[in-house]
């Protein structure tokens, strides 16, 4: 492990790091065999409260959801507010990785891959509220357009179903993106892993990636695809979330100002999740010089900007109250504020409102204590906002003989404690198992320094392989490779390969070259097109989905609406055609560059492990027609490179 260096405020990654010290830095928090003991701590810590969830469920289960403090008129309770909190946080993730990689803004590679992490472990826990919260959970695939034991179909009108597809969608996609990212990474694992079953597990997930200048580019176009669908999700999955407040007719529910204000909350309390939990962990593991004071400031200044949306938010949801001359709403917003529940209204807008201000001031965002401490302040406030939301407007509505009061029970507190447990759990696994900074973006951020000087042909020149001048290789021989020490001359070399005349040539980096497909002569990748039908085909299947349930299998007539109401469709089709646009891009990448693909013939070039790490390579292959193993061998030499391997097949 190398020692953390002191940066300059504004440093993305500390000077002095090199393509090798990037990957043994974060490849050693995984693979090395010591554990901080703070680790086991957390980890007991998470045990505890996820043996207690288990217990709470099971309890729910045998006795019903009366154990928790739900009634009439408080139908939704911890659930719900919980279910929306875990939505919010789950949105940071997404927007670190798509919306600023999209913006090019490269201080996102530090904590893209621990926030995608963090937001599908968060949508884990969200998805079991509602389907804890139907009684029989069992049953909860009634939600989904399937066949079911008493023929009854979703009824594409409720938000609670648009929930369902949004939510569902957003998982799928999440849990894509996560995993294309992690792809480099689990090759560079595969290599350096020592422990057999270690490269075995790693080799599995890496499914055979070998960083081929054409495996780059139909990767980083399918990434750059996802990350384009994934920031439409963003914005449209809380504020398919929201609809189920905005489309009732309570008072201080049916409003538009839901859907922006919700999606600015779910960033705000995301952000705020990332920075409690990445502050500790950056300590712990000392990584000062990856997680720079540049990635703290961004984020809080992030977090400033979102927290201003917010309380924009909260004034128009009052001035609107006032202004309507309504008294019912205006009765809600004296409620709110000094009803029974005023207590969580002003903690909310002291956790919210008041200590995000300290935001403004350099020295709160450039000590990481003090920004933690806010960060705990906006979790907390974020879930108290969405508790006066569904318990403020639910208890008191149009009709006081029907007002209530609502209190969490022991087992509602214990059901998201438990939650909490399992999303620790889950994030300490991750931590431990897979680099939770992504390594292949990374060394994008370093200059060319490399390790390993350049040595003599003939020095390097393993046993039993043929020198310049020796005699043809034979018939098992694949083809010949040269090792190179930093991209520039990599593409160099490819450059002058190609214009001599080879064609059968491949090149491997730890990341990818935008220079180095041109060199090689490689045409542009059809995954866009691709894409463009999946898309389609996603949002034909959505729309004959619902008009065959609404109209054929299940016409039910709900307020007076056509039984073909398209308005109420076009959240549906909007989920399908991302998912089935996202699935298209991904295994497209994957069938393009030909993997899985467990066994190459390059695998077996001697030193080939350092191409997911540090070193660059070109190869011919012995099938090209200007192959001759003297004369290429000799081509190669010429360009300078470290050694040149003979690959067996």
């Amino acid at each position: 492990m190398i020692a953390p260096t002191p940066e300059p405020a504004d440093a993305i990654v500390a000077p002095g790091h090199t393509y090798r010290s990037i990957t043994e830095k974060i490849s050693g928090i995984v693979l090395t065999r010591s554990t901080p003991k703070p680790w086991f701590a957390g980890m007991a810590l998470a045990m505890g409260l996820l043996l207690l969830f288990l217990y709470t469920v099971a309890h729910l289960l045998t006795t019903g959801i009366g154990i928790w403090g739900n009634n009439q008129p408080v139908g939704w309770g911890f659930d719900i507010t919980s279910m929306v909190w875990w939505i919010g946080i789950a949105h940071a993730g997404t927007l670190i990785s798509a919306i600023l990689l999209l913006f090019r803004q490269t201080w996102r590679t530090s904590i893209n891959r621990f926030a995608e992490a963090m937001t599908l472990f968060a949508i884990l826990c969200a998805s079991m509220y509602p389907v804890l919260h139907v009684g029989r959970p069992w049953l909860a695939y009634w939600l989904f357009p399937v066949p079911n034991t008493l023929d009854l179909w979703p009824q594409f009108r409720s938000p609670l179903v648009w929930d369902a597809f949004a939510i569902g969608t957003y998982a799928l996609v999440s849990l894509m993106f996560w995993f294309i990212g992690l792809v480099p990474d689990l090759a560079a694992m595969r290599d350096r892993a020592e422990n057999k079953w270690a490269r075995y597990f790693y080799g599995i997930l890496a499914m055979g990636w070998r960083g081929e200048a054409g495996h780059w580019q139909r990767y980083e176009t399918a990434y750059l695809l996802l990350a384009a669908l994934a920031t439409a999700l963003v914005i449209s999955v809380h504020s398919i979330v929201s609809f189920d407040f905005a489309v009732g007719v309570l008072p201080g529910w049916h409003s538009t100002v839901f859907p922006p204000y919700f999606v600015a909350g779910a960033i705000f309390s995301g952000f705020a999740m990332v920075l409690t939990l990445l502050i500790p962990l950056r300590k712990l593991y000392h990584i000062e010089d990856l997680v720079t004071a540049k990635h703290l400031d961004n984020m809080a200044k992030v977090m400033l900007a979102t927290g201003l949306f917010v309380i924009y938010g909260y004034l128009t949801e009052a001035f609107i109250a006032w202004y309507s001359g309504n008294p019912v709403e205006r009765f809600w917003l004296y409620n709110r504020t000094f009803g029974p529940y005023w207590w969580a209204f002003w903690a909310l807008m002291l956790c919210n409102v008041l200590i995000p201000q300290a935001l403004w001031f350099k020295g709160v965002r450039s000590r990481p204590i003090l920004l933690f401490l806010v960060a705990i302040a906006v979790d907390i406030g974020m879930w108290i906002e969405r508790y006066v939301i569904i318990v403020g407007g639910l208890h008191r509505d149009f009709l006081p003989s029907s007002w209530g009061t609502f209190s969490g029970t022991v087992w509602d507190w214990a059901t998201i404690l438990g939650t909490i447990g399992l999303f620790i759990f889950l994030i300490l696994l991750f931590i431990r198992l897979l680099p939770m900074i992504s390594m292949f973006e990374m060394r994008h951020l370093v200059a060319p320094n490399p390790d390993v000087a350049p040595t003599p042909l003939a020095a390097a020149t393993p046993t039993g392989e043929q020198s310049p001048g020796a005699a043809p290789a034979s018939n098992t021989l694949y083809g010949l490779m040269a090792e190179f020490d930093d991209p520039h001359t990599l593409v160099e070399v490819a450059t002058t390969t190609y214009q001599a005349g080879y064609r059968k040539i491949d090149a491997y980096s730890p990341f990818p070259i935008e220079e180095l497909p041109v060199a090689l002569g490689l045409r542009a990748s059809r995954l866009p097109f691709y894409a463009l039908a999946g898309g389609m085909v996603g949002a034909l299947a959505g729309l004959a989905l619902q008009y065959y349930v609404s109209l054929v299998a299940n016409p039910w007539n709900v307020g007076g609406r056509p039984l073909n109401s398209w308005p109420s469709f076009i959240i549906v089709v909007f989920e399908m055609t991302i998912l089935f646009a996202a699935m298209t891009t991904a295994f497209g990448m994957l069938f393009s560059n030909r993997l899985p693909q467990p066994y190459h013939a390059v695998f077996n070039a001697s030193r080939f492990r350092h191409a997911s790490q540090d070193r660059f390579f070109l190869c011919i292959e012995a099938r090209d027609p200007k192959f001759d193993a003297v004369q290429t061998k000799a081509f190669l030499a010429g360009l300078h490179p470290a050694q040149v391997m003979d690959v067996e097949k």
